[in-house]
């Protein structure tokens, strides 16, 4: 994991598999989902094929930044309390050969919630491998301040005549 010089985190790559689903209908296009994440990048080139599984061919996408910031350890730590941690992997099209981009790939659930918002994203979650859990777990035991929760009050107006005129 790489110590990011700026200060807001760490980043970890990657590496991420994806899928065409060809769909039933002959006149759709096929869609693209994310697959797996690996949790150090191959050793194959990016955008090589895997092989087929009933109507989704698999390939290697290529390496990917996972970066993990020091402000959203709280988010981390629920998607760690689940015991299923997730990763969001949000894909969008590209005009050009491969036909999508990776847009975002975020341990963040409420990131993943927000994109997931976004109509031309694609969002979907993979299960995050346990070598990419233990790496997110050690970073949020480093790194995560319990802040209290402070309820922000409206300042009180300031006492005004009840017609709205001084002096009636």
């Amino acid at each position: 994991m790489a110590d990011d010089s700026d200060g807001f985190g760490e980043t970890l790559e990657v590496g991420l598999i994806v899928g065409r689903v060809q769909p039933s209908n002959r006149w759709a296009d096929p869609s693209w989902r994310p697959v797996a994440i690996l949790p150090a990048p191959a050793a194959a080139a990016p955008w090589t094929a895997l092989g087929t599984e009933g109507l989704t061919e698999r390939f290697y996408a290529g390496p990917v930044a996972l970066a993990f910031h020091r402000s959203e350890t709280a988010n981390y730590r629920d998607n760690l309390a689940t015991g299923r941690p997730l990763v969001w992997v949000a894909l969008g099209a590209a005009g050009a050969e491969p036909p999508i981009e990776i847009r975002v790939v975020t341990a963040d659930p409420a990131e993943g919630e927000a994109l997931a918002g976004i109509a031309s994203e694609n969002v979907d979650t993979v299960l995050m491998p346990a070598e990419i859990a233990a790496a997110l777990e050690a970073f949020v035991a480093t790194h995560h301040v319990e802040r209290a929760f402070y309820k922000r009050r409206r300042d009180e107006a300031p006492a005004a005549p009840a017609c709205g005129i001084d002096g009636e």
